[in-house]
């Protein structure tokens, strides 16, 4: 098994592109510094302030985990813990949305990016159209117990469906669950964290944090996954943690 997965995570390394263009780098490295640090200063002095709570947008509760703490920067304007919203954030034009993960025990800052969105967006735009003519969405192959790859060719699309990862310079499958929802496949980004890294996951626990342990932005569309035989597995029954 273990070698199976080395073998797909070196074919996807030779086909993965450059992540953005080099004068986007340089957007990414403000967002993970100066405005970073500015925003959660603000949501520690918000929390203080106000005996706990959290300057966050009022979402569903079957929002994905790391989409589901966006933070309302009206809010922190109107205590005033922030003079202006940051340039990098989507409120004032930017390519990031500031959300907060581990919001029970450590509220901590993060982004989600929004390149993505974006590309999350023109696969669903495909998926709708389909969809007003089909009742059900063109599953492919299945993945994992209730995930499928898309049948591509009946979107239209000329390639299997892939995003940029916001990690590495590897392209990430995009997949449909049995509901209908689109997500987006980490599992090569995960198997890099837990062979570089130093950690503690055993089989059960949410592994997604280890890729937001040194990076600012999320594994936005994904679902929990989990860790068997030292390799990433989607777990979608898994309570998601952080």
């Amino acid at each position: 098994m273990l070698h199976k997965f080395t073998a797909l995570l070196l074919s996807v390394i030779l086909l993965a592109g450059c992540m953005y263009p080099e004068e986007n780098l340089s957007e990414n490295q403000i967002s993970n510094d100066t405005q970073l640090q500015t925003v959660q200063q603000a949501i520690n002095q918000y929390s203080e302030q106000t005996g706990g709570l959290l300057p966050i947008q009022t979402k569903e509760n079957d929002t994905p985990l790391y989409q589901k703490y966006v933070i309302d920067f009206s809010m922190l304007k109107q205590n005033g813990l922030i003079q202006s919203i940051p340039a990098t954030a989507f409120e004032n034009g930017g390519s990031y949305q500031y959300v907060l993960v581990d919001v029970e025990e450590n509220p901590t800052v993060k982004v989600i990016d929004l390149h993505l969105t974006d590309e999350i967006r023109t696969i669903q735009q495909r998926l709708f159209i389909y969809r007003s003519d089909h009742t059900y969405p063109p599953f492919g192959k299945k993945v994992a117990e209730g995930i499928y790859e898309l049948d591509y060719e009946k979107l239209n699309l000329d390639a299997k469906p892939q995003v940029h990862s916001p990690y590495s310079e590897n392209t990430l499958p995009v997949y449909i669950t049995a509901e209908g929802e689109l997500l987006i496949d980490y599992r090569i980004d995960l198997y890099q964290a837990l062979q570089s890294k130093e950690h503690q996951y055993n089989n059960g626990d949410d592994i997604r944090p280890i890729l937001i342990k040194d990076y600012p932005v999320v594994p936005a569309y994904s679902i929990p996954y989990t860790i068997k035989d030292g390799e990433p597995v989607f777990a979608p029954d898994l309570e998601e943690g952080w």
